[in-house]
């Protein structure tokens, strides 16, 4: 690793965050902490200087603060260094219903993990893509493969956090700078212990559990290699594909201008890698056009093909699904 790099990491003072900083500097990078925290920052500090020899700088700051993105970035730049590595590790959980939570407590969540999220990557991207080199990891949830639940934020925001990952990796990768969202499940940290959940959290079976420095090393290892979704963990892959819904085929009026829909790729895998399988095209019909269309024999090939509803403007609409070989048909959507 190139000794010459930064990596930036938010939410430095302890749990994954304080993992990261570890695993970063033993690969040779320099580092600059951020956390409200300064003394716990300090502390950190020597200790990796003392153990890997890099620079380490510590930066206070309070990412609820809407200048704070700002701020920080403006720091590093002024202290002669730039921003070759992103972790946003930052964050926090509510524990009360949405209705009966202060709405200042629910914009510092969205503040600290959806707009600061943001706004650190839309900040240190430009630069990155001008070197042509840079990674981020933004540190999701196991919880983002959650079907909703109800009150919370914490599962809707750490979902946009896993679709805003692999948005960015997909415009970044040709540039040389990877993207990953990192999906750990329960991680022994002092998370819980913050928001008031330790109780509860202390009765789950002890293989649900993953240490922080394991979740930081496959983090890393994930976005080096080029993976936009990471869950660490065996038993946290299994349960992301557990709770994963499946994907809705997308409609269009015009099969001429259908643009495949890729699968969902497994946990730290490739979205390249490939599938096993074959766009197909499946017709989109309503209940009404459906029961007209189960009179009439299939093709003896077997093919599904479009097919244009009665009263139609004639056009016929198709999806094209991109399925691996492992996964069952593609499903028919219906229409309105």
């Amino acid at each position: 690793m190139n000794p010459s790099r930064t990596a930036l990491v938010t939410g430095a003072s302890s749990g994954i965050g304080a993992a990261f900083a570890d695993v970063l500097a033993a690969d040779g990078l320099d580092l600059v902490l951020v956390a409200r925290r300064k003394d716990r920052l300090d502390a950190l500090a020597r200790e990796l200087v003392e153990r890997h020899g890099v620079r380490v700088e510590v930066v206070a700051a309070d990412l609820s603060d809407p200048a704070a993105p700002r701020a920080i970035v403006d720091t590093v730049h002024e202290r002669g260094l730039q921003v070759d590595v992103l972790v946003n590790n930052a964050g926090l959980s509510g524990s009360s219903a949405f209705a009966e939570t202060e709405w200042s407590a629910l914009a510092t969540e969205i503040q600290v993990m959806v707009t600061a999220v943001t706004e650190l990557a839309h900040l240190v991207v430009p630069g990155m893509k001008q070197r042509g080199w840079g990674r981020i990891v933004n540190v999701s949830s196991l919880a983002a493969f959650a079907p909703p639940g109800e009150s919370l934020l914490y599962t809707g925001i750490k979902g946009y956090v896993l679709d805003m990952s692999q948005a960015l990796d997909m415009e970044l990768k040709p540039h040389g700078v990877h993207v990953t969202a990192l999906c750990p499940g329960f991680t022994r940290s002092e998370f819980h212990q913050t928001m008031g959940t330790s109780g509860a959290a202390s009765r789950l079976p002890g293989i649900l559990w993953q240490e922080s420095d394991a979740v930081a090393r496959e983090g890393w290892a994930a976005v080096e290699s080029g993976k936009p979704v990471c869950v660490p963990g065996a038993v946290n892959k299994v349960l992301s594909h557990a709770m994963r819904p499946r994907p809705l085929p997308r409609a269009v009026p015009d099969g001429s201008d259908v643009q495949p829909v890729q699968a969902l790729t497994g946990p730290c895998e490739r979205p390249d890698a490939p599938s096993g399988g074959a766009p197909r095209e499946v017709p989109v019909r309503s209940r009404a056009a459906r029961r007209e269309r189960s009179r009439h024999a299939a093709p003896e090939s077997g093919e599904l093909t479009p097919w244009r509803a009665p009263g139609s403007d004639g056009a016929a609409a198709t999806v094209v699904h991109t399925t691996p070989a492992t996964s069952t048909a593609a499903r028919t959507a219906e229409a309105p």
